[in-house]
């Protein structure tokens, strides 16, 4: 065992760990013994040591172009070829001549003959914070369809909230759903609807697409007008299910529609100018593009689950997948027109959010992993571990872990690679953005990974570079001009938090989850609350707000099965509302007999009151929506992701009568106007200068 523990160290991998502070559970010799068969290391070689030692690692990362000397033999000879072509000898830190920030090659020639080259990241040291301080929302874009929608919401509903929540109510920022694109459907399994189990994280999916404005519709001939118009009246069918009766979102039937009338749509031709800006984006994509476009007209044809596929097929490099990229070229340029028209929508939105007066605009979120049968974990089968899911081992929330069912980066794959992949996936994610989420930011430093079979709390953590993942992280959002925000809650470890803020990445403060150990775990007053926060009510896997302050949630989750002891919860969680309502009454935020709506109203007030950078309104408690729009562990019994946005009754809103809520309107104005009053951060509230509008 101590062989297999050493073996282990080496490669990053626990063999213990601390389930609660203080106390230490062991991991289970066949759980290391798998995690490493799936790094690539044999579980019985002998642990590193033997032999000359590399020469370079695969990636050095360096912070603001500076670092010491790479730990090579004396008289070692180091030069640089820039990301440009310039050829440059290694220069030690010196003030005033900073390597340029970018992906470099380094160079290494040994007195005894030897050489090797790394990848060079010179990333910025930090991060610069959001532009002041600023108020947005959160939304769930599916659920925010208006009545010219197809059934859900969509990168034109998404366009026109940013132009009105810029405008209207001085938003700063929407903070999206992943729009990641999906693994299709089946006959017999319809479309996982979770945003958080995707097929691709790099490209946005086409069902977000608004056919009418591809400027193409407007050419269509007679016939093909007349069809697409038939259409238009089923897509009026399934957006009055959902808006007048209520149904959740069918997504799959919105794609049947859509797929069909993109069809007829392609049949016109792209005039001189959108053609030769298809090829440019064609041209900047590469590979990555070519490979998503090939795995969708090869489930066409084999359905989506790459493993079941002909065996050729399944390796993306082989002969017989080339021979069928020839044989299916009109295929996989229209899977390729495709995502290219759901980017120019997707740039579009973010072009009326900045338009609109947002400093930020549109947020995107990139989920920690992929659906194992997808064109990402096709196409990515190299820096991803076969047979792992990544999930969390048990803690006090959750007493057997949980299994998220999406494989993890092999870390010693993506240094080999120079981190390709993930430069990638962030170059594509922030291509339109002002800002990014990372989900489970901790997946920067480790992740706990299951092997295929075992439950939640047979696996173990495996640890990854967190200097070259946040440097990467850093480098593609600083080319961006974006903000990160982290996704900090749950189980951290230590110093975490710590280097995030570092970094300059933006924490997440929940306001249930914001205790003080100092007031013996009474709520954290708010001024003590950290600066660099994204501070919000609640996320998209808790209740909203009206619901936690009912315990409405609870009763739900006794409904379900979900709860042992549905009267113990609620005691526990009346006993935490009145703290929370005890201290905003103290603050003079709420006063006596006040209903549901100013109490959610005074919470946001606690919120502005903080010196959170980036305050949040999670759309649907702006509303009074009382439904969670995802209740984890819950994928048959409950419409997870699937629920349009509703007043607090029930009844569906479309975007027209969002946009027209007082309710609304009233909690951004006050909560901008609290922000204004009392900046703790000494920053200016994003927007008009007298912080309302």
């Amino acid at each position: 065992m101590e062989r297999l523990s050493r073996l282990a160290a080496a490669h990053g991998v626990a063999t213990s760990y601390e389930p609660t502070p203080g106390s230490r559970r062991e991991v289970p010799a066949d759980t290391v013994r798998a995690v490493l068969a799936a790094l690539g290391v044999d579980p019985e070689a002998a642990p590193p040591g033997a032999g000359p030692p590399r020469l370079l690692p695969p990636t050095v990362v360096l912070r603001d172009g500076h670092a010491p000397l790479p730990d090579v033999p004396e008289g070692t000879t180091l030069r640089i070829t820039t990301e440009d072509g310039r050829e440059m000898p290694w220069r030690a830190p010196a003030p005033g001549a900073p390597l340029p920030l970018g992906c470099h090659t380094l160079h290494a020639e040994a007195p005894d003959g030897r050489t090797a080259t790394a990848t060079l990241i010179a990333a910025p040291a930090r991060l610069p914070g959001p532009p002041g301080r600023s108020m947005g929302l959160l939304v769930p874009l599916y659920s925010v369809l208006s009545r010219r929608s197809w059934g859900m919401g969509d990168l034109v509903d998404l366009a026109d909230l940013a132009a009105w929540a810029g405008h209207a109510i001085g938003a700063g920022f929407l903070q999206l759903n992943p729009l990641h694109a999906a693994v299709p459907g089946t006959p017999g399994e319809p479309t996982d609807p979770s945003p958080y189990r995707p097929g691709n994280r790099r490209f946005a999916d086409p069902v977000h697409l608004r056919i009418e404005d591809i400027p193409e519709y407007a050419y269509l001939g007679p016939g093909e007008r007349a069809r697409t118009d038939r259409l238009l009246v089923q897509a009026a069918a399934l957006r009055a299910a959902v808006l007048e009766k209520g149904a959740p979102i069918d997504r799959d039937a919105v794609w049947a529609l859509k797929r069909q009338a993109l069809e007829i749509v392609r049949g016109v031709p792209l005039g001189p100018g959108r053609h030769a800006a298809y090829c440019a984006y064609l041209a900047e994509q590469g590979q990555g593009l070519e490979d998503h476009a090939t795995w969708c007209a090869l489930a066409e044809l084999h359905g989506p689950d790459w493993h079941s596929w002909p065996a050729g097929l399944r390796d993306p490099r082989s002969a017989a997948t080339a021979r069928a990229r020839g044989d299916h070229l009109e295929r996989i340029d229209f899977h390729s027109w495709l995502t290219w028209l759901t980017d120019t929508q997707l740039a579009r939105a973010q072009r009326a959010a900045r338009a609109a007066g947002m400093p930020i605009g549109l947020v995107h979120d990139l989920a920690l992993g992929v659906h194992p049968d997808g064109s990402e974990a096709w196409s990515q089968q190299e820096v991803l571990a076969a047979g792992m899911s990544a999930g969390a081992p048990p803690d006090a929330f959750n007493t057997r872990g949980q299994d998220w069912g999406v494989p993890p980066w092999r870390p010693g794959a993506l240094a080999e690679r120079g981190y390709a992949p993930y430069r990638a996936l962030l170059r594509g994610l922030l291509r339109h953005a002002g800002g990014i989420r990372v989900d489970h930011v901790m997946g920067q430093f480790r992740l706990w990974w299951i092997p295929r079979g075992a439950d939640p709390d047979q696996g173990t953590y495996v640890s990854y570079d967190a200097e070259a993942m946040l440097g990467v992280l850093a480098l593609q959002a600083h080319r961006a001009g974006a903000v990160v925000l982290g996704e900090d809650l749950g189980t951290v470890a230590p110093g975490v938090r710590e280097h995030l803020a570092d970094r300059g990445l933006v924490g997440s403060s929940v306001l249930w989850f914001e205790r003080d150990p100092a007031r013996g775990g009474r709520p954290l007053a708010p001024e003590r609350w950290r600066a660099d926060c994204l501070a919000t009510l609640t996320t998209h896997d808790l209740p909203p707000t009206a619901a936690r302050l009912t315990g409405e949630h609870v009763r739900l989750r006794e409904r379900l099965g979900l709860t042992a002891d549905a009267e113990a919860e609620l005691r526990t969680v009346h006993a935490e509302n009145a703290e929370w309502l005890d201290e905003l009454a103290a603050l003079g935020l709420l006063p006596p007999d006040a209903d549901e709506e100013r109490r959610v109203l005074a919470a946001h007030l606690f919120l502005a009151r903080t010196p959170a950078r980036m305050v949040g309104i999670w759309l649907p408690d702006a509303v009074g929506d009382r439904r969670p729009q995802n209740l984890p562990g819950t994928w048959r019994e409950y419409p997870n992701w699937r629920l349009p946005l509703a007043d607090g009754e029930g009844r569906p809103l479309p975007l027209e009568a969002l946009t027209s809520s007082v309710r609304l309107a009233t909690l951004a104005r006050a909560v901008r106007r609290e922000m204004a009053g009392g900046d703790a951060a000494g920053g200016a509230v994003a927007g008009s200068p007298e912080g309302v509008r």
